[in-house]
């Protein structure tokens, strides 16, 4: 662990902050929602304790949660931006607090974005640009970005990275590291949720939105995706303008959706822009395998022409296709409140624990989706109901895919957003509607020309190979020289076993033969006698006594070392 001043003012801040918000009504919350919730004891008088005081109330409310992540830096507004995106973690309140850490951080000196783009561009912002706007239009956690017109008129925005965020970043992610290292490794709870795995993918998410030359990357090939999508806009960079802190793009002339006035709301086709929006995610995850992971309300516009244009594609996620398989089941499972199906993709896409029971993971699941179906399938919330999966996967010591866990948060947001297009819409429905096209053209992509050559040449191969097999098999046949061999990974250990229980059988027949030899001994008259009793019959049941002593003490020791074993 290391000791130096950053480190140490971090582990105060980190310390200071869980001590500020877990006496809170946050902490009272989540401990609610896991279950964990514990009764305070009463006061000396009889009376229940207060929750917490109006004092700690005060200073631990979710705008002073805002500000102290903001206080703390980039790596703390991310933070705070992917939990405002996780309703089925906080509470409402917490989450309009959050929100604002989204495009409404502190912003840094227009000198400084001068200095930036002189290094990055090699050339003065008067020379690359007839015009830009000193004044940021949006500050995030990680740049901040302005409007400006390229030398031959083209209006775009300029997103600029903060200046010095990698260091800081690294400097975090050492602090924190630490911290769930510790936590899994002497905690519970941090063996259950593995918190150093979920922030490794956290960090390797912050890593990829710092380098915008992969953003403008994932900028064309989602333009690409979902060119025959005539209601979805993507702006397109301009790639002479581009590096790994300075992204230029096309200006997007309009509004966010956050924006809309009811009124305009109204004169807008707000239900064909939630259908089109919502199978243009579906595609991205279930056939191309890209998506947009992000889709919170304030990276989604309204152009002046009517149309939907997603902007800060930073944050993409993948799926592989065996995972586009399963995800797609496990969808079409939930939108039908068919909760025993979905448990059991669940199950087969996922890591299993020691400890996990399988039915009690079925039973919850069936429960949670029966009594989200019994609420009204059209109010049924896909993207909750798949981070809910996940968390009482976790419960049960079931490890879901992180990609399971990101496309939850992306169709929560993106409900979110449909719903403030059209308060009408029914994801569920859209999906099934849906549900034939994307199995067309999944079965398209599949039948590629490599694939089919591909298919075409293992065909031949076994085609060739085959009269060759059956001849050698029919000849062992015929010569009696066919065998079946059988391999049982455990034989040896039932061996041993069954070995065991016949030496100790073996043991009580033989004590069992001299105990009825010496009762018998025992009534013939002998000269030789021991304690007044025949001394044959007397040597006998001595024997047998030490034999079952014997007997006794070597049982016990074994299973003792075997029950040792198993533990380990």
């Amino acid at each position: 662990m290391k000791l130096t001043a950053s480190h140490l003012t971090r582990y105060r801040q980190i310390a200071a902050l869980l001590w500020k918000y877990g006496r809170s009504d946050l902490a009272q919350h989540m401990s609610a929602e896991e279950g964990f919730g514990i009764d305070s004891p009463p006061a000396a008088d009889g009376q229940p304790r207060a929750e917490t005081t109006p004092a700690a109330a005060d200073q631990a409310s979710p705008e002073h949660l805002a500000d102290d992540l903001e206080a703390m830096g980039p790596t703390y507004v991310k933070l705070g931006q992917v939990l405002a995106g996780r309703p089925d973690l906080l509470p409402d309140a917490y989450l309009q607090a959050l929100a604002r850490l989204q495009d409404k951080v502190k912003p840094f000196s227009y000198a400084e974005v001068e200095e930036i783009v002189l290094t990055e561009l090699g050339v003065r912002i008067s020379k690359a640009f007839s015009r830009f706007d000193p004044k940021p239009l949006a500050a995030a956690s990680l740049g901040q970005v302005h409007r400006a017109a390229l030398r031959d008129g083209r209006a775009v925005v300029v997103k600029v990275q903060r200046p010095n965020i990698r260091r800081q970043i690294a400097e975090d992610f050492e602090v924190l590291e630490q911290i769930a290292g510790f936590l899994d490794a002497h905690t519970a709870l941090g063996r259950r949720h593995r918190f150093l795995v979920i922030l490794q993918e956290f960090r390797l998410v912050i890593q990829q939105e710092l380098n915008y030359e992969r953003e403008a990357h994932n900028l064309i090939a989602l333009g690409k995706n979902l060119q025959k999508f005539k209601l979805i806009q993507v702006p397109q960079p301009v790639m002479d303008y581009c590096t790994r802190s300075v992204l230029t793009m096309e200006e997007v002339q309009g509004q966010k959706i956050t924006a809309l006035g009811p009124l305009t709301l109204l004169d807008l086709k707000a239900a064909p822009l939630a259908e089109e929006l919502f199978s243009a995610y579906l595609q991205q995850v279930l056939v191309d395998g890209m998506f947009h992971a992000d889709p919170h309300p304030g990276n989604v516009f309204v152009t002046n022409d009517g149309r939907i244009a997603l902007i800060d594609l930073g944050m993409v996620g993948h799926t592989a296709p065996a995972m586009q398989e399963n995800l797609l089941k496990i969808l079409l499972a939930i939108s039908e409140g068919n909760g025993e199906a979905a448990a059991e993709i669940a199950i087969q896409m996922s890591e299993k624990l020691d400890g996990f029971a399988a039915p009690e993971f079925r039973q919850r699941i069936t429960q949670l989706v029966a009594l989200r179906r019994d609420q009204g399938l059209e109010q049924l919330n896909v993207g909750r109901s798949l981070l809910e999966v996940s968390r009482i996967a976790q419960d049960n010591s079931l490890i879901v895919p992180s990609e399971m866990v990101l496309i939850g948060k992306t169709m929560l947001q993106l409900d979110e957003v449909g719903r403030i297009l059209d308060p009408t819409f029914d994801t569920n429905a859209s999906i099934r509607r849906h549900v034939a096209t994307l199995m067309a053209q999944r079965m398209r992509n599949d039948l590629t020309q490599g694939s089919v050559y591909s298919t075409l040449l293992e065909m031949k191969d076994f085609t060739v190979g085959l009269p060759a097999r059956l001849n050698r098999i029919m000849d062992a046949f015929s010569n009696s020289e066919l065998e079946v061999k059988v391999k049982a990974t455990d034989a040896k250990m039932v061996m041993d076993g069954m070995q065991k229980i016949a030496n100790r059988i073996t043991m009580g027949i033989v004590l069992a033969g001299l105990i009825v030899g010496a009762s018998l001994l025992a009534r013939v008259e002998s000269r030789f006698q021991l304690f007044g009793y025949p001394g044959l019959a007397i040597l006998c049941f001595t024997a047998a006594a030490a034999g079952s002593f014997w007997l006794v003490i070597s049982i016990f020791v074994t299973d003792y070392q075997s029950r040792k074993n198993y533990q380990k």
